[in-house]
């Protein structure tokens, strides 16, 4: 059975719950309740399993906050036995649109500090991810206020439009792999 692993960045809390940041909790929660599973606290992560077509699917949210995703994504990883290319870890995204979703095989940490603990902690920035655009519309200096605040109520339909479309990408890239899943999604505008 092929088995891959879904990772959801976010914080734990509930003063962390719907906030930008924590967009990764988000898509994953929809992706988990659309399969008819639920999650649980396990070690370093609150854990579901979801099966689609013989394959097996690990989906975690790490409870380590976000600074040391990299200790539980390397937990699990290692646990499972999930080859790299078949991780997909879900985040936000300053650099990218809030009418877009960009999924990208590898790249830099892009000063994102849960990509960053990952980095450290697999040592290597190749696996893939998908980056769900939160735009850039703050004032100087608010960059933190920004990324921990919650969505405006007119960005709220984009973002469940997007939520739905990242849930779908996710069974996408288990199903027909990361270039056609790619393909489907980085060109879409919300």
């Amino acid at each position: 059975m092929n088995k891959f692993l879904i990772v959801g960045l976010g914080n734990i809390g509930f003063e962390y719950e719907h906030t930008r940041h924590n967009i990764g909790f988000d898509i994953l929660d929809h992706f988990v309740s659309q399969h008819q599973s639920g999650f649980s606290l396990d070690r370093l992560a609150s854990k579901a399993e979801v099966s689609l077509k013989g394959k097996k699917i690990i989906c975690i949210k790490p409870t380590t906050y976000m600074n040391l995703s990299g200790k539980a994504v390397k937990y699990w990883l290692d646990k499972e036995k999930v080859e790299l290319e078949h991780v997909l870890v879900l985040l936000d995204e300053l650099a990218v649109p809030l009418n877009r979703i960009k999924i990208k095989p590898s790249g830099s940490d892009g000063g994102h500090n849960g990509l960053k603990s990952i980095q450290e902690c697999l040592g290597t920035t190749q696996y893939p991810r998908l980056r769900f655009g939160i735009g850039n519309d703050f004032p100087k200096g608010r960059q933190v206020d920004y990324v921990l605040g919650k969505w405006k109520e007119d960005e709220q339909a984009v973002v469940d439009a997007k939520i739905t479309r990242a849930s779908k990408a996710i069974e996408e890239f288990v199903l027909i792999g990361l270039e056609k899943t790619m393909a489907a999604v980085n060109h879409l505008e919300f």
